[in-house]
């Protein structure tokens, strides 16, 4: 199949979170089954300069949006049998940061409209456009109201329904080239809601793992979507994510002092590198749990902050902190950092090595979400023989089974219930596994087991493409 992923970010050329992971990869996945596949991006600031050197301008052109004409040039980069467009606008794409800005209606409604008229001048043959996240959830109303030449089977990946792209109701009328009887399938709750643009015209919509397709269907997790996610629950499905397994290969990083594959003691090693970096007290035999994370309320981090003191005081364990975010969480790990300098080091941004550095040299990983769509950290973690201590939600439901000594299964710790309790019980179930030896090898083998490649997924989503081409969006009648 011809295939066309339509998103905002991709490794290597612009990241701000797990999209750019997954349009990084499954579009490369995708073509080891056959697939043709073309990915539109914006062309952000960031383009690496190797790939600046090799882009290929094919077009420039104006794009309307609505009563003004906006400049748009379309240049072309091919790597690894995928090529990518990239839409070039400075004024709407040279941001920093590059979400959250005041006019992002009007920034993703000229993508929109550049993107369309992108694939109609080049006459470009489609049989699937895959479409990601709220800032490209009008492209498929602008198909299915006849926008291009052709009318390919639409796909829509909810990446995190939180995020929906809400704009007044001046944007229709302001920017979208779309008749009145449309305005229904973009309205709710008196807004203009990209993403359920994209929900109520899509084909097909899946979302980054099982238990979160499911889980959306519910008030609690729906966003206030639930019930139109209900109404198109025989055209949805949870594909859970695979990471790049070459990229995140402990045994070749070159940003760790000591690579490794299934050899604790150079893990351990790792761990005492780390240890002399950040000015904690060197000692291999002293669990550390390491936390990388946007450091907002979903993701559980005042779990953490909440009963630091309790675990520092109690256990002889130690926390490397990475992320940014909320002012307030930032200042509460920095408080604990103060503290405990010799056994808590944070690290307020992202810092690419440094986290490298941190899955390298962990015992654990935190990953006590609220609520985890999917979740990458999990699987980087896996991957780098460290243990996740998760919530079960989402994808780290999906990926992580809770270790039980007694049959020897499991891949990691978890915990059901959002509460400072059930989260020091199973933080503390940890260290007490990791000082008991034979549990502690039955656990890492385990997770040397544990698989996360894009292998499985690529054929999930190839399955559901093949599902819209021959039989289109499902039937309740199907079931």
């Amino acid at each position: 199949m011809k295939i066309a992923m339509i998103a905002t970010e991709c490794t290597p050329f612009f990241k701000t979170g797990g999209l750019a992971d997954v349009i990084g990869s499954l579009p490369k996945a995708l073509t080891h089954l056959d697939h043709e596949l073309t990915v539109f991006l914006p062309k952000t600031a960031s383009l690496p300069s190797i790939v600046l050197e090799q882009l290929e301008w094919v077009e420039t052109f104006d794009v309307a949006v609505k009563w003004r004409n906006q400049h748009c040039a379309v240049l072309r980069y091919k790597e690894h049998q995928v090529t990518y467009y990239f839409i070039e606008n400075d004024y709407y794409f040279d941001r920093v940061p590059f979400y959250g800005q005041a006019d992002d209606g009007e920034r993703f409604a000229f993508f929109t409209h550049a993107v369309l008229d992108t694939i109609n001048r080049l006459n470009l043959t489609i049989d699937i456009v895959h479409c990601h996240d709220w800032q490209t959830g009008l492209i498929p109303a602008y198909i299915k109201t006849g926008a291009l030449k052709s009318q390919p089977k639409i796909i829509y990946t909810i990446h995190n329904l939180r995020y929906q792209g809400v704009f007044p109701h001046s944007v229709f009328d302001e920017l979208l080239h779309l008749d009145e009887e449309h305005r229904l399938g973009l309205e709710h709750n008196e807004n203009i809601n990209f993403m359920k643009a994209a929900i109520y015209h899509a084909d097909w919509i899946t979302t980054v793992s099982p238990t979160y397709s499911e889980e959306i269907q519910t008030p609690a997790f729906g966003e206030g979507l639930d019930r139109l996610l209900c109404e198109r629950k025989h055209s949805l499905s949870g594909i859970i994510n695979g990471i790049d397994e070459d990229y995140y290969n402990p045994a070749k990083d070159f940003h760790i002092p000591y690579t490794y594959h299934r050899q604790p003691e150079k893990k351990q090693e790792n761990k005492k590198a780390l240890q002399d970096k950040l000015g904690l007290t060197i000692s291999e035999n002293t669990p550390m749990i390491a936390l990388i994370s946007r450091l907002v309320d979903e993701k559980g981090v005042s779990l953490l902050v909440d009963t630091a003191d309790e675990l520092l005081c109690e256990e002889d364990v130690q926390l490397v902190l990475l992320g940014s975010g909320d002012a307030h969480l930032e200042e509460q790990l920095e408080r604990m950092a103060r503290t405990h300098p010799e056994r808590v080091s944070f690290y307020k941004g992202f810092n690419e090595k440094l986290a490298a550095f941190m899955y390298a040299a962990a015992d654990f990983l935190l990953m006590p979400s609220k609520f985890e769509p999917c979740g990458l950290s999990q699987l980087i973690a896996l991957r780098y023989e460290t243990v996740p201590i998760v919530r079960e939600t989402g994808g780290l439901k999906d990926t992580i089974s809770s270790f039980n000594e007694f049959n020897g299964e499991g891949n990691g710790l978890s915990f059901t219930n959002y509460n400072e309790r059930d989260f020091l019980y199973t933080v503390r179930r940890g260290l007490w596994l990791y000082r008991v030896e034979h549990l502690w090898n039955q656990l890492l083998q385990n997770i040397y087991q544990s698989g996360s490649n894009w292998v499985h997924s690529a054929k999930a989503y190839e399955n559901v493409y093949n599902h819209v081409m021959t039989k289109g969006a499902w039937d309740q009648r199907d079931e």
